[in-house]
């Protein structure tokens, strides 16, 4: 009995002892930093998709001739969708994927996807739905693409989505972020799946 005690007592001491990393600032700069990171990864994809920049939409693959603003811009009814899904998917679920690469419904959930997602994580707010939409973006990316190529199951989707998961543990959207003011606000309040 004492040793149970005892054991009890020093796990308690041992908690109470240990500060949360989350109040080291050192920690909240990197995990904000990461935030604004990731953050700009998703909203520039949104704008690469949307007026064909040139980097991953509007360059010609052949040539390198970059047609920025031009007919892939989804702007202008080009399909953020249906290079990757027709071209880029293999595995066992290619085929589920290529049923509806380019449709207009996969075109708008995607874009608004990575909009929302892009422009939460760089405020800092929303960032418990943020999270979920982008950890269930990276999986279905990642299940679109299997098996990696250079890993029997890991590849950087994964990875994406469980930095997603450390940020929001973080509460990194307070530092360097509307995090704060976004949580004091009475929908928020009310609704605490907005925070």
């Amino acid at each position: 009995m004492s040793t149970t005690l005892s054991t009890r007592r020093r796990m308690d001491v041992a908690t109470v002892d240990k500060p949360d990393v989350r109040t080291y600032p050192a920690f909240r700069y990197v995990a904000a930093a990461t935030r604004l990171a990731l953050g700009w990864i998703f909203l520039w994809a949104f704008l690469d998709k949307l007026l064909a920049l040139g980097f991953a939409t509007g360059r010609d693959a052949e040539t390198g001739v970059v047609d920025r603003f031009g007919a892939e811009a989804w702007i202008n009814e080009g399909s953020p969708t249906l290079g990757f899904l027709e071209f880029g998917t293999k595995g066992p679920l290619a085929d589920f994927y290529q049923s509806f690469a380019g449709a207009a419904w996969a075109n708008w959930l995607f874009m608004v996807g990575l909009a929302g997602i892009g422009i939460a994580l760089l405020l800092g707010i929303g960032m418990r739905i943020a999270t979920g939409s982008g950890v269930l973006l990276m999986v279905l990316m990642w299940s679109a693409t299997l098996w990696p190529d250079n890993n029997p199951f890991m590849d950087d989707h994964l990875v994406y989505g469980l930095v997603l998961v450390m940020l929001l543990l973080a509460e990194a959207g307070k530092t360097f972020g509307l995090g704060h003011a976004w949580e004091r606000l009475q929908l928020v309040q009310r609704f605490p799946i907005l925070k």
